[in-house]
């Protein structure tokens, strides 16, 4: 995954996650600004943008069910994915993140 990509990406997680507006407050920018980059038309430089979404929205989460830390994409996989009820095991740790207070931090 470029650069560029990933915090695309991220960016349309979290605007996902909440809204266009809640993200572009989150971020500082205007909700015009995140609505135009998410529609890939956003016509000033984009790498002053990309470094924010990455300081704000891809920082490392402690995961206390795994007792290691994980990258916020992966937490976010984790937390916000579909009840793997095929596998106990997943099953299991997948309810231990819709209690966890990291999955609530960053992703809820």
């Amino acid at each position: 995954m470029t650069s560029s990509e990933h915090w695309l990406d991220l960016l349309r997680a979290e605007a996902d996650r909440t809204s266009i507006a809640a993200t572009a407050a989150l971020l500082g920018y205007s909700r015009t600004s995140i609505s135009l980059a998410l529609a890939g038309r956003y016509t000033a430089r984009t790498d002053t943008l990309a470094r924010v979404v990455v300081e704000h929205l891809d920082t490392p989460v402690d995961c206390p069910y795994l007792g290691e830390t994980l990258e916020s994409d992966v937490c976010r996989s984790y937390c916000t994915g579909p009840a793997p009820s095929h596998n106990p095991l997943k099953m299991a740790h997948w309810r231990a993140c819709q209690q966890c207070q990291n999955c609530c931090k960053t992703e809820k």
